[in-house]
């Protein structure tokens, strides 16, 4: 077994960000020359998460609208009330996505769906630089 890990870092402006992180992926794992194993994509942080979609712009909309209605950004949170920084929903937002995923890699290639792309979820109120690490592991 080998281990390549490598950071990625993607400007975030605010509100429900989503950034594909594909191609990036895709490289890194192209890089290794691994051609079996897996690649373990994670963002550090709580009020960011990692998954996939089909990245077109009704999706994207979809996304964010039913994220919205599950943690509405106007809602009574405890962090908020504790905190003051307003940013309450971006961590509920973050948990329920998780901030973790793993993707098999078969014959050198990320396995994932032709219209299915790996997306970084910015969630919090304000604009971030994001670290993503990405890890692939050759068996």
């Amino acid at each position: 077994m080998h281990l390549h890990r490598e950071t990625l870092e993607k400007s975030t402006t605010a509100d429900t960000d989503i950034l594909d992180l594909t191609a990036d992926v895709e490289a890194i794992v192209g890089a290794t020359g691994a051609e079996r194993g897996w690649v373990m994509v994670f963002t550090p942080g709580s009020t960011a998460g990692v998954t996939t979609i089909e990245y077109e712009s009704g999706c994207l909309q979809d996304l964010a609208r039913a994220v919205e209605q599950l943690a509405p950004r106007d809602g009574d949170y405890a962090h908020n009330l504790r905190w003051g920084d307003g940013n309450g929903y971006s961590h509920v937002r973050a948990a329920l996505l998780g901030p973790s995923l793993v993707l098999p890699i078969h014959q050198g290639r990320v396995e994932h769906g032709t219209w299915q792309q790996i997306v970084l979820c910015d969630f919090d109120n304000r604009p971030r630089r994001r670290r993503i690490v990405v890890e692939v592991m050759e068996v």
